[in-house]
């Protein structure tokens, strides 16, 4: 089971984008598709998932490891190609 890393930071960022802490996990809990995206900022990797929120909205989550703990570093509304993307190789 996942464990992640929340704090008033990152729980304002995601807010911003119209995102909540309950959407992530769930997306983050279930299929979701390596966009491939991987890079390093301040010593930490951060990596790129695209999945389907409990109500069929497709993210874009951004996240790091902190410990045995991930954290989210934002999340967002997933552009039409990579909703398109996700959708493919979900039915496939």
């Amino acid at each position: 089971m996942l464990e992640f890393d929340w704090d008033e930071e990152n729980l304002q960022h995601i807010a911003r984008h119209g995102v909540t802490a309950t959407e992530v996990e769930y997306v983050l809990a279930h299929l979701t598709v390596d966009l491939g995206f991987q890079d390093w900022h301040e010593s930490e990797e951060r990596s790129s998932d695209a999945g389907a929120t409990i109500s069929g909205r497709i993210l874009v989550v951004v996240t790091t490891e902190r410990g045995f703990k991930t954290r989210v570093v934002t999340a967002y509304d997933a552009p039409s190609d990579v909703r398109e993307k996700y959708r493919e190789l979900m039915v496939s």
